[in-house]
């Protein structure tokens, strides 16, 4: 019987069998540059209540909403709007004669500290997180002669410094 256990070796070693795996490894670098950016996600409509004479104030907010990388500083200001006013006394232009209604953008809810675009005087500073962040713009229509009835409308631009 010895032979046929060397028939069995025999066979095994003349039958194609499986090679032994072999392996070999390497590495790669995985790389990404961040650099300081801001980004205006959004700025919603400043849009006042219906109103008849303006005998008192008329308050309205809106939203401006900033993404900037971790903590790149950053400041955003909002201009004197598009129908010749200036940044503390901005003007709604309309009605059936192009009349003008006078107001005021602030970045507090008292109303009382002007929003600009002078940098380190009157625009809002921030240091980005990376992140949406999210500032409120206060808006007032101060009482005043009372135009025509009609429609005004002023279009306010917003610069995001970094």
């Amino acid at each position: 019987m010895w032979w046929k256990r060397g028939a069995v070796l025999l066979m095994c070693l003349l039958v194609p069998g499986a090679a032994a795996a072999a392996t070999v490894t390497g590495t790669f670098q995985v790389q990404i540059q961040i650099q300081a950016t801001c980004i205006l996600v959004s700025s919603s409509n400043l849009t006042f209540a219906t109103s008849g004479v303006l005998t008192a104030n008329v308050d309205q907010t809106s939203t401006i909403t900033v993404q900037c990388t971790n903590t790149t500083p950053y400041n955003v200001g909002l201009n004197a709007g598009a129908n010749g006013g200036s940044v503390t006394t901005r003007q709604m232009k309309g009605g059936p004669t192009n009349q003008l209604i006078n107001y005021s953008l602030s970045s507090d809810a008292a109303r009382t500290v002007n929003w600009g675009q002078t940098i380190g005087t009157d625009t809002v500073a921030g240091t980005g997180n990376g992140s949406q962040q999210a500032y409120t713009v206060y808006g007032r229509v101060p009482p005043q002669t009372t135009p025509s009835p009609g429609t005004y409308t002023d279009t306010i631009t917003v610069t995001v410094t970094y």
